[in-house]
Parts: structure tokens; sequence; C-alpha cells
């Protein structure tokens, strides 16, 4: 029987302690020192410890990122004016050895000033001490140190005080451990706090959460435990009582002040009411004597002799064991070793695997939540401590919710962590992390920042029948890319190269770095999935030159045993592309230089189902918080989606896609009457051919796609995710495929009958973004509506980019224009403004279109683009059918960078073909970017016109075989308002 706890069912459903930032542990810093001394006493400290040197070297091996300055004064009163006037001063350590006044008074001086800046006493031999009184505090909390020669003393110090001044909020607010330290000798805890702050500073690091990048590592440091230094009985039980739940260990003296006298047996009674309270916390006596042995062992509590060889060994093994700082070792109640676990990983893998006595044990003494804290994993370890074996009916119940916390703990944390990438500690199912140095590029840091966004949603709660999340991934940073043109010689020659065979010749024979190459092997090891390997330059994504569609994706079924040469060859095609003409054609047309540009790549898992030998997504697209062409009641920020069955690239390359608004998924214009949904319904899908034996050769995001008819989505299964039926006989369309018909891609069973909650994630994932990024955004995404494996459904983050808007605030009426004065006229325009410097057109001829030959017209379009670029000329295109559609038939299939020199296009319908503006489109993406104005027509609807009959009656001062250059004496006038999407292209005066 599956049992929870029952006020907290779930980790992934929120636990009882709040999110946590580690940007908000340790906020106290101690930046600036004044140290108040003799020119003797500070000559010792600098010269005896090489102070700056020393000092500098102790915070930096420990990584210990804020190493304090310190300024030398020589009394009390310099320092009272300085930390009066300076409020940059956070700590005094004064001698004893300053004529103008004690530390005591000068202490008393700070206080009454109303500041709180610490005053800590620094002795220079055992005999400064009496000058102290008491000769441990100068006032309470303010301790008196010795220095002995170790450099040290002045990390302990600051430690000391920051731990002091932060343990009340880090506890409360973060859950940080404290150590509570019980020794009223300065002579012995100035020796021994050096030594316990390195220790643990040193068994943090170690056990910092695996595939944690360098910074978030740092933050976890500054979350070790707390040391509370007590000089006497009462402050160490007031630190007890206050912090009970959160103390990891007591270190103690065995005899110390109590009731303002030395009691011998301090320690034993100390530790006897602290059992009393907390059972299981972890214990250690210190004593010069070694009488105690015996009675500590009785008393369950470890125990070492001050003057032992082997303190600092016995130290460390009591961290280790007690305090959870090694491995997990899964133990029987007899002490036998069962399993050990190193990290999380391992920990929910033995839990599956250790027997029932074993977890029963560990559990009732609250070893896994102890474990977890020495990791600073805080949030799972509160979560846990309060699980008894009494709350459950068997162990089994205990070891099932154990297991699900840690997984979905495990889950979340690496949300939001762009993590280092270690073979040994990657998470093929959640990771997402980096190989090198340098940028993510565009998409990669979209991608990054998508993660970290939903890592701070609480989408989980809204959504909890399906996983959101950014698909496992691994970012090969921009360094790769200059290490490998750099090794092979090739970066000048990439530039330089006019030819795209010998530039692929090239790139093909040059070698990745060794270590580099070996990372990759580790990787493909782990990711035993199909792929996606995606461009991610340092100008891709950007709002005003998205590079949408320009550079390579490379997808792999990741098959085959030569997977790793796959792998290598598909990131070398990534490379490749950034130096082909085309993608040099792009970056002449935009302000950017090829020698800024640098290629990082994404290699991440595809989301999809198997299905014999093809792999495809239930449902693929794109969705934008802003609608450019809105119908009422529908506005402008409710948002449009593009979704298709199978790849995106049906809705990417412009094809017949299903669009809808997040907030009205039953709306559809397209398919407002039957007639409207066979002409507008997916007719094919795109998949990958799984177990290709092919090389990379040609590799794209298309050429390892295939087109499915959807015959075959009804044999996957897949079909009646998205699926209706039109029955001819009496003329009706139901929202299911069982009966006999013709099958259309209408998604009434997602956004009628609600299977798979897709138009409620993408409304709440669009605002996010938008909160998020303080404007409209575009976000990739595809789904698995029923994963194998009984896997939850499945919502995948693929991109996340912000949107480029025209700025339409002026006003701009088009006025009374003569219908006769017109080349075009339509009210689906995109842009906003008045062009009146335009005199060329490109025109494709519509008395020699040719629906089969419109690649050899986009070949034409191509080379007057080409030739008007290099002239600086810029132009208004016309054409018929869809730009940039993958599919011959419904439009012409250029290129961004084959029309990228267009000042305006125009796409105009033709007979049996209306035109839908391509929102979700690469060429859409990069019109929008490139503020370039975007009129859509369809004549045969009645909306809008070209005059095609003065088009063709205009001479040409170009004429290819389907495409016309006509150059016009005077300008042509452009005007479009944006705010109503209406606008008019103007004859020119004159002509020739």
């Amino acid at each position: 029987m599956s049992e929870t706890w029952p006020n907290n069912p779930s980790f992934r459903s929120g636990s009882s302690i709040r999110k946590r930032s580690f940007h908000e542990v340790g906020l106290y810093r101690v930046n600036n020192i004044l140290l108040v001394s003799t020119l003797y006493d500070s000559f010792i400290l600098a010269e005896d410890g090489r102070l700056s040197e020393v000092m500098l070297t102790e915070f930096l091996d420990l990584d210990l990122h804020h190493t304090p300055r310190l300024t030398r004064i020589s009394t009390g009163a310099e320092a009272l004016a300085l930390a009066c006037d300076e409020s940059r001063y956070n700590l005094i350590i004064t001698s004893p050895h300053v004529d103008d006044m004690s530390a005591a008074t000068l202490a008393e001086a700070i206080a009454a000033a109303g500041l709180k800046t610490p005053v800590i006493g620094l002795a220079y031999d055992a005999r400064d001490l009496t000058s102290f009184a008491p000769a441990s505090e100068i006032a309470p909390g303010n301790k008196v140190f010795l220095w002995q020669g170790d450099v040290r003393i002045l990390l302990a110090i600051v430690k000391y005080v920051e731990d002091r001044m932060n343990v009340a909020r880090d506890i409360s607010e973060m859950g940080v451990q404290a150590i509570i330290v019980i020794e009223d000798s300065v002579r012995y805890y100035s020796s021994f706090l050096p030594v316990i702050y390195t220790e643990l500073v040193h068994h943090t690091q170690q056990l910092l959460p695996d595939g944690l990048n360098r910074a978030h590592k740092v933050m976890r440091v500054q979350a070790r435990p707390k040391i509370l230094l007590c000089t006497s009985y009462e402050e160490a039980w007031d630190y007890f009582q206050r912090y009970q739940s959160d103390v990891l260990g007591v270190i103690s003296d065995v005899a110390f002040p109590h009731g303002g006298e030395i009691d011998p047996d301090a320690g034993f009674d100390f530790a006897r009411r602290v059992r009393a309270l907390q059972s299981d916390v972890p214990i250690m006596l210190q004593s010069g004597s070694s009488d105690h042995a015996l009675r500590a062992k009785a008393a369950n509590v470890s125990y070492v002799r001050k003057g032992s060889p082997f303190l600092l060994t016995s130290l460390r093994q009591f961290m280790t064991d007690g305090f959870g700082f090694g491995d997990f070792v899964f133990r029987r109640p007899d002490g036998s070793v069962v399993s050990v676990a190193k990290d999380l990983r391992q920990l929910e893998t033995q839990l599956r695997e250790a027997p029932g006595e074993s977890v029963a044990f560990h559990g009732e003494r609250n070893h896994f939540s102890r474990w977890l804290k020495a990791r600073t994993e805080f949030e799972l370890a509160h979560f846990l401590r309060p699980r008894k074996l009494s709350d459950y009916e068997t162990v089994e119940g205990l070891r099932e919710v154990l297991i699900q916390a840690i997984h979905d703990y495990n889950e979340q944390r690496h949300r939001g962590i762009v993590a280092d990438f270690d073979r040994d500690h990657f998470d093929p199912v959640r990771t997402f992390g980096r190989i090198g140095a340098g940028s993510m590029g565009g998409k990669g840091r979209g991608l990054a920042f998508a993660n970290s966004l939903l890592a701070e949603e609480t989408l989980e709660s809204k959504f909890p029948s399906i996983r959101i999340g950014v698909p496992p991934a691994i970012v090969l940073a921009t360094e790769v890319f200059d290490q490998f043109l750099e090794a092979n010689d090739l970066r000048n020659f990439a530039i330089e190269c006019e030819d795209d065979d010998a530039l692929v010749e090239r790139f093909r024979a040059a070698e990745f770095p060794a270590p580099i190459q070996q990372q990759l092997a580790d990787l493909v090891q782990l990711m035993s999935y199909p792929l996606a390997v995606r461009s991610s330059s340092l100008l891709e994504d950007s709002p005003d030159q998205p590079f949408s569609g320009v550079y390579e994706t490379v997808m792999l079924p990741n098959d085959k045993p030569d997977r790793l040469q796959r792998l290598l060859d598909a990131v070398k095609s990534v490379y490749i592309s950034m130096f082909r003409q085309r993608s040099k054609r792009y970056l002449n047309a935009s302000p950017y230089r090829l020698e800024e540009e640098k290629m990082a790549v994404i290699v991440q898992k595809l989301t999809g189902v198997r299905h014999a030998d093809h792999f495809y997504p239930d449902v693929a697209g794109v969705a934008r918080s802003h609608n450019f062409y809105p119908i009422a009641p529908i506005t402008a920020e409710d948002g449009i989606a593009a979704v298709a069955l199978g790849f995106g690239a049906t809705v990417v390359d412009g094809e017949t896609c299903f669009r809808f608004s997040p907030p009205y998924p039953q709306q559809v214009v397209q398919f407002s009457s039957i007639d409207d949904m066979i002409r507008n319904s997916q007719r094919s899908f795109y998949a990958l051919q799984m177990g290709n034996d092919g090389t990379v050769e040609t590799v794209s995001s298309s050429s390892e796609l295939k087109q499915l008819g959807l015959d075959v989505a009804e044999q996957d299964g897949s079909l009646r995710f998205v699926g209706s039926t039109f029955s001819p006989e009496n003329d009706k369309v139901y929202d299911e495929i069982t009966r006999p018909g013709v099958r259309l891609v209408s998604f009434a069973p997602i956004l009628k009958h609600k299977v798979f909650p897709l138009a409620p994630v993408l409304q709440s994932l669009l605002e996010v973004g938008r909160r998020a990024t303080g404007g409209p955004v575009e976000i990739e995404f595809a789904c698995s509506v029923q994963p194998p494996d009984g896997q939850p459904p499945e919502f995948s983050f693929l991109q996340l980019r912000p949107l480029a808007l025209s700025r339409e605030f002026s006003e701009l009426e088009l006025g009374d224009v003569d219908p006769g004065d017109l080349v075009c006229a339509s009210d689906a325009v995109l842009g906003h403004g008045l062009i009146e410097h335009v005199r060329d057109l490109v025109v494709v001829d519509l008395e020699c279109f040719d629906r089969a030959k419109t690649r050899e017209i986009a070949a034409d379009i191509a080379k007057l683009n080409a030739s008007l670029m290099d002239d600086g000329i810029p132009y208004i295109l016309l054409g018929v059918g869809r730009w940039g559609s993958r599919n011959p038939h419904l439009g012409i299939p250029v290129k961004w960078d084959q029309i990228s020199g267009a000042r305006v296009i125009v796409e105009a319908g033709f007979e049996d073909v209306a035109v839908t503006p391509s929102q979700g489109s690469h060429i859409f993406q990069n019109i929008t970017a490139s503020q370039v104005g975007y009129f859509t027509v369809n004549p045969q609807a009645g909306e809008g016109f070209v005059d095609w009959e003065w088009l063709s009656a205009q001479p040409a001062v170009i004429e290819l075989r389907y495409v016309r250059h006509i150059q016009c004496e005077a300008p042509i006038v452009v005007k479009m308002n944006g705010q109503k999407h209406r606008g008019v292209i103007v004859k020119p005066t004159s002509r020739r």
C-alpha cells in the first residue's frame, strides 16, 4: 500500500520550507578591519606571519572569495573616529598595549556611539591576557584571542564574527546548521578554532552537490555550518535552546564555567541535557586528562584527549562520521555494512535495494536528514527529519516516501543550474550543463534562462499531471569552438573561403582537441536517446537580429555503434553552417561582422516517442505572447500558438499547421466551416528516421526527417490525440477517429476535450516569460501526450526569446487613395511607418508562375537579391503563395538570406491557395525582427489586391525566366498603419 506523510504528501508538491537562494546566506561580511595596535605589535603580526601574503593565500585556498582589508592605526581614539565617520569598517581588532584606552573602554565607546561594530581583543603573549577582564571576553560576545604565530587566527576571528552576526537569520530563514564549540581556554580555542574552520570548509567543499558549476559551489560554501564559540555553560545552553533542531553537533570541553565557577562535570551535564531533547545530536568531549574516556563511552559520546598526537585525526573522523560529511554507509542494527552511497543519486538507488532493517535503523536515528544537512541540502533534510518509522504501518511506507522525496528533490535542484559536465554525476534525465568556458550563445542563454525560470515558478502544483521542463542538454560553449578552429588553423580560412564544398572538406578532416573528444565520448554514452544538435551563436535569438533558420540544426537517431563519430560530425556541421555562403550573406545584410560571431552548440534530448522505424513528438510548435493579426474578441495581448503533429518543421518552415489563441482555444478562424477544415488541415507530418545508415555529411534539421501521411500516425496511435474525422455521408466532423471518413488534424481532443492541458500551459508560460523579460516573448515547445513506460505526459520547453515589436505609437493615416493609384492594398499588414525612397521591385511573374518550378523561382530571386544587396539597393518583393514554405506547392521555398535585402514583402494568394501570415515560421521571425514591411493579400476572398496588370506592363531592367526586376523613375511610397494592420503601396508618379 502506498503511504505518504499526511500533511505534506510529496516534496514536489511543496516543502514546508520556502524556496531558498544561497545568495541570501551570510549577508554580514567582514570586508574591512581596523587593527588597533602599536607599531611593534603590528610588526610582529606582519613579520611572523607574512600577514598579507599568507592571509590572502589562506582565504583563496579555502575558496573564500572575499579577503578582508586591514587598516592599522595606533590609538583607540583613531579607531572610534574612523568607525563613526566611515561605516565601512565592520570589525575592530585591538591589542592590550594601546595607550589611550583599554579594549573594554573602546568596546563601550563604540556601543555608546550607536555602532554595532564588533570589537575583538588580540593578545600577543599569554601574559597579555591579564589585561582583559574576564580573560576570554572584552564584552558579551566580543571574545579575546591569542596570537601564537599562526596567521589563520585572523581567518578564525573573521569567521567567528561573521557566524555570530549571521547565525540567527541564516538558521531561521535558510535552515543553515550550527556546531556548538564550548571552550573557555583562550590559548586552546585560539589554536583549535583555526583547525576546525579549515577542516569544516574543506569537508564542505568535498561534499558540495554533484554537478554544480563553480559559482554555485562558492555560494554553497557560504552555507557551511556556523561555528558558535561559547566560553560558558549558560552561553552554550542559550544557543542550543534557540537552535536545537538545527544543531549539527557539539564539541565541548569537560570542565568550564557554569554558574560563574568552573564545573568539572559541565561537559557531561551539557551532553546529558542535549540528548534529553535531541537524542541524535553527535557530541565530542575534550579534556586534558585521559580519565574521562570510559565515562564518555558509557554516555555514548565521542572523546579525545587535548594533548593527543592524533587530535586532528580524531576530529576529522568525528566530523566525517558524526556530522555526516562522509559517504552514507547503510548498516544493519548490528553495525555490519550493507552498501555505500556517495551522493544523492546513489542514495536514491541504495534506498531501493537496502534491507528493511537497515532503512529502519537509519530512519529512527535521523541519519538521512543529518547527512543531507552536511551537504547543505537543507530543504530536503527538513522535509525528511519528521519522518519516523512509527508514522507508517510498515518500513516500506517510510522507504517509499524517502525515495519519492529524494527523486523529486533531485529533479528540482537541477533546474535553474547550468552545471559543469562531469561524467560521474551527469544525470541524462535532468541535467542542463556545459562543456568549456565562454558564452553559451543566444539559444543556450534562452534555454538556461527558461530552466532557471521554471525552477522559480510553481507550475507543478498548477499542472500536477504533466512534467514541464527543459529537456536534458549539454552546451558546448564558445571556448570549444575557438579551440577547434585554432587547433586546426581554420579561422582565417573559414572567413575567407567562398567555396562551401572546400569548407566542408577542411572541417570534416579536422580533429577536436583530445580532452573535448573524450568528454563528448563520455556524453554520448550517457545520452542514449535521439538527439538534437542545435546552433547557439552569440548573435542568435537577439530581438533585432534573431538569425532564425540561418544556422544548422542536426537531428541524430543516436542508435548506431558509431554514435560518437556521428555526434562529432554533427557538431562540425553546425560549425560549418556559420561560414557557409548563405550565412555570410545574412551577416552582410546585418550590422554585424563575421569576425564578431562565435558558435556554441547545444546537444539536447529530442522529445517524442519511437514508433517502429521513426520517432516524433505528438505535438510541436511555436507560441507568441503577441498576436500580430488578432480577430475579435481575441486581442493582440492574448497571444497566438501555431502547432502541428510531429516535429515543428511543419510550423517553422511555413507549412499548413493549426493556429489558436491560448485563452480562446476553441475559436479557430481557419476551421470556421467544414470546407475550411478540409482545406486547412495538416495532411502530413515530419518524423525522424531511425536506424539510418547514412553519414552526417549532409545532415541538417530536414535531411534526417521524413514526411509521413496521417495514416501512419493513425497506425502509431498518435493521431487520436489531435485528430477528427469528416464523414462525407452526413457532411459532419466528429472529434474522434474511430469511424470511417477523412482524417483531419483539428486538435479537438486536446483543446476541446482536454486530454492534455496545452492551452492553459501555454497561457501560463507566455505570461511567465512576458513578466520575466518585461516584454513579449516567443517560445518553442514539443509534447509527448502519452510517453512509454508509464511516464507522465511531458511538455518540453525548447526555446525562449524576446520578441521584437515595431514602435507603433505615432499616428499614420493612409488617407483616401484611388485604388487605381495603388500597386497593392492589404488589411493584413505587419509593420508601421512611411517608406518613400524605394524605387525597385522584384516581382514573380504571375503569367509564368508554375507551382512545379518554385525552387527555380527561389533561385532567380536569390540572384537578384544578391545583386541588389551588393549595390546597396533596397527593394519591394512581390510574389504568390507563402514565402519560405518548405512545401513548394504552397509557395516559394526561399531562405531568409535569399530575400534579406527586401524592404517590403508582399505575399498573395492565387487560384485555390489562400495565404495565412506564417506566425511562428523562421521567415516570419526574421521579418518581424528586421522590421520589414509585410503585406498579406488574398484577392479571391476579397482581402486586398495586387495590380498584376500594372506590374506586367512595366519594363524590366532584368528579366529572368520567372522573376522580373523593375526600376521606377520616381519613388514608390509605402504606408503602413501597424495599429490597424492596414497598408498601401502607391504607384510612382513617373517610371521608366
